[in-house]
């Protein structure tokens, strides 16, 4: 039986799993990722942790897939100035944990590898053809294309949250005003509601988070908006139209029709996904309406962790 290691590097938690290719992920563990202690201390962090899982792994272990933010470099070796990550600058990660562990290893982008594992065993697998986007801390994406990773020229295509859906918009971490993630992004969409809150004081939203409404959140938004809250529901609308104005955006330039939703502020629904595809549906152009579809991702987390697991099944 052949098997590999799944590893998902975030700035908060780094997590490895044993990932077989039809029953996905056997097991798993987690641990604080400690990224203030710089790049060899987080590095020695990982391959313990791959080691760990390696124990409890029966058959064949193919090797290691690596999921991180940053930039990837085409082979798949390196990663470049990582959000959140102390000290990286260009590091070679997949060496580096061959030389602790002994296994080879390749890296891919987490967003990329949360369509791939979409892919093979979540809302992707259906299609050949997909388009990604995931709502987190910020807006990831991923494409993909005859079932395979869309990578571009150099292997950093799909910064899907840094297409703008404004040039005059609001600012956030990218380069350019009016991105999407200044409007979907967590921290983003939580300052926006919070803006509109303290302008309806008689509002239930605001009698709850007045004097801290840095305490509020997009599931906040979301249990709010199930209980039936309007001016919840009006905030969510509002952030999934403008999802909408994205991906209508990406369907014209890439003509997939099939765009799937996964991450913790996709987990608003329907407040979310049914005014994205409203609005993406008003403004496409008509040959690009038909067989279109917004579908959300019930993998959760997990999607990455499969996707990198799969990445080492597939390619080593």
């Amino acid at each position: 039986m052949n098997v590999s290691i799944g590893f998902d590097l975030g700035g908060t938690n780094m997590k490895a799993g044993i990932v077989h290719p039809e029953k996905g992920v056997l097991k798993q563990v987690s641990i604080p990722t400690e990224a203030d202690t710089g790049l060899e201390a987080t590095l020695d962090r990982m391959a313990g942790l791959i080691k760990e899982v390696q124990l409890d792994a029966e058959g064949t272990i193919l090797g290691v897939g690596i999921g991180a933010p940053g930039m990837i470099s085409l082979d798949r070796k390196s990663v470049q100035n990582p959000p959140n990550l102390k000290g990286w600058n260009v590091v070679p990660l997949a060496a580096e944990m061959k030389k602790r562990t002994g296994l080879d290893a390749l890296v891919e982008n987490d967003a990329n590898l949360m369509a791939l594992g979409s892919a093979r065993f979540g809302s992707g697998k259906p299609y050949d053809h997909f388009i990604m986007i995931t709502l987190g801390t910020g807006v990831g994406g991923g494409i993909i294309f005859n079932n395979k990773i869309f990578r571009g020229a150099t292997g950093a295509a799909a910064e899907l949250g840094h297409v703008s859906i404004d040039y005059a918009g609001a600012a956030c971490n990218s380069t350019v005003p009016g991105a999407i993630e200044a409007y979907l992004g967590q921290r983003f969409l939580s300052q926006r509601a919070a803006d509109q809150i303290r302008k309806n004081p008689e509002s239930e939203l605001y009698k709850t988070y007045a004097g801290n409404f840095e305490a509020m959140t997009p599931r906040q938004l979301s249990e709010a908006a199930n209980r039936g809250d309007q001016l919840a529901r009006d905030i969510l609308a509002d952030a999934g139209r403008k999802l909408g104005y994205a991906i209508v955006n990406y369907v014209h330039t890439l003509d997939i029709r099939k765009i799937v939703i996964s991450g913790g502020v996709a987990q608003a629904g329907d407040h979310i996904l049914k005014p994205c595809f409203q609005a993406a549906m008003e403004r496409l152009m008509p040959p690009f309406r038909s067989d279109f579809e917004v579908i959300p991702e019930l993998l959760g987390n997990e999607a990455a962790l499969l996707g990198a697991g799969t990445l080492a099944l597939e390619n080593l």
